[in-house]
């Protein structure tokens, strides 16, 4: 809930709606086995409480607070990673069926899924600072996977080659923003000027 609410204000403080609608297509694609397979009931709330929030953030941003929102600068083209990423999703899958296409797809997806945002900052040239923390922590978030997936090989032998090249493409897409935003946000420099090179 906090998030949400974290994000409802950094809407009008540069956020990609593309960035955003991305995310929600990656999970959109990733928890359609809430209609087919029954893990717990945690996992099914977790799974429909993320889905619904970032649905909610979307509507915020297109809808609710779309006079604040900074359209005229996003403007990345999503084609150029959606098609490549549906192509590598029939190409390289771990079985060819719906489902596990569409999985493969959420991860190749959420992979990319910042491009938009990160586009946007090198077109504004700047960023502010809470719109800089959230896509630390982002980044962060999906830099820890790796952590997870090191630790995961070494105690269980589980090394899935899909989601740890996914993820690590990611965390290459964010070093640049990680240096910059400790170079210049945590020193106290406010807002984060840029460019970031894509």
């Amino acid at each position: 809930m906090i998030n949400l609410i974290v994000l409802i204000y950094v809407i009008s403080l540069g956020i990609s709606g593309k960035s955003q609608v991305l995310f929600a297509l990656v999970f959109t694609t990733r928890y359609l086995d809430l209609f087919t397979v029954f893990i717990s009931p945690y996992n099914t709330i977790m799974k429909v409480v993320f889905l619904a929030m970032s649905y909610a953030t979307v509507y915020l941003i297109y809808m609710r607070f779309r006079n604040t929102f900074d359209s005229d600068n996003d403007t990345f083209r999503v084609e150029f990673l959606l098609v490549p990423v549906i192509g590598l999703s029939f190409l390289e899958n771990y079985a060819f069926t719906p489902l596990e296409i569409l999985w493969t797809f959420s991860i190749f997806l959420e992979a990319v899924a910042i491009m938009p945002q990160l586009f946007m900052i090198t077109k504004t040239g700047e960023a502010e600072s809470i719109t800089t923390h959230y896509l630390f922590f982002l980044g962060l978030y999906r830099a820890l996977y790796i952590a997870n997936w090191v630790w995961r090989y070494n105690t269980e032998g589980f090394f899935d080659q899909i989601a740890v090249v996914s993820g690590v493409v990611q965390t290459i897409f964010y070093c640049d923003f990680f240096y910059l935003y400790v170079t210049r946000v945590l020193q106290g420099r406010g807002k984060m000027s840029l460019p970031i090179p894509i």
